[in-house]
């Protein structure tokens, strides 16, 4: 079984592309964390932190978007993002269901909420299904309900943190989580284009600010809204 799902990440990162390979820049965004926070927790900017270079061009933020060209998922954007100084550390993965032709209830915020899965990996390890419903009662209107399970409430104990997880399996000889070599260079196969152009031409993939405590560029929103999507923000 381990075997098998190293295999199956492998073919994932095989079949993946940027959406625009012939042009990159037009399906990434990086971005740097600028001054910010809150008037009682004050956060200095990326380029005022000790040791950093203050006319330095790293990036903090990045957010992408990318196609899977299977036989599942053809067609199908999948948009990835990840920073430092966001408002909250967590890993999650979104799956946003298509919009139904054809709408039987009235919204109460004037247009229906996408239904969601939202995969939790990491903290609170669980799961939620955000989606509309009729309101009760004789009218016609729904709003958005979300359905929540959690690991730790279920089992009544915290689940293990992903290092505790990844040393227990380095001692039991279990590989099933840790990268194999040909998922490696599948990976550097998909982002070595986006490396190169931030070498060659890094005015084409310019580093855009963003305040610390925010969820990022408004770039990496306009990534999305091209596709009349929003990122979700927990």
């Amino acid at each position: 079984m381990g075997q098998a799902i190293r295999n199956e990440k492998a073919k994932v990162l095989q079949a993946a592309r940027l959406a625009h390979e012939d042009e990159p820049w037009r399906c990434c965004v990086r971005g740097q964390y600028a001054a910010g926070g809150t008037p009682q927790r004050p956060v200095t900017g990326y380029r005022q932190e000790p040791g950093v270079n203050p006319n330095s061009t790293t990036e903090t933020y990045v957010a992408m978007k990318l196609f899977i060209d299977n036989w599942r998922w053809q067609g199908v954007p999948f948009y990835l993002r990840t920073g430092k100084r966001l408002p909250k550390r967590l890993s999650e993965v979104v799956l946003t269901f298509r919009e139904a032709p054809v709408h039987l209830f009235d919204a109460a915020g004037g247009s229906p909420t996408a239904n969601q899965l939202v995969l939790r990996i990491q903290p609170d390890e669980g799961a939620g299904f955000v989606f509309d419903v009729k309101a009760p009662g004789s009218g016609m209107r729904s709003r958005p309900v979300d359905m929540h399970f959690s690991y730790d409430e279920s089992f009544g104990e915290p689940s293990d943190e992903g290092y505790v997880r990844l040393l227990a399996d380095a001692m039991l000889g279990d590989p099933t989580l840790f990268t194999r070599s040909d998922e490696v260079e599948a990976a550097w196969r998909l982002y070595t284009p986006l490396l190169e152009l931030m070498e060659d031409a890094p005015w084409q993939l310019p580093v855009h600010p963003y305040e610390a405590g925010t969820w990022g560029p408004s770039a990496a929103d306009n990534l999305l809204a091209d596709d009349g999507l929003m990122w979700r923000r927990p």
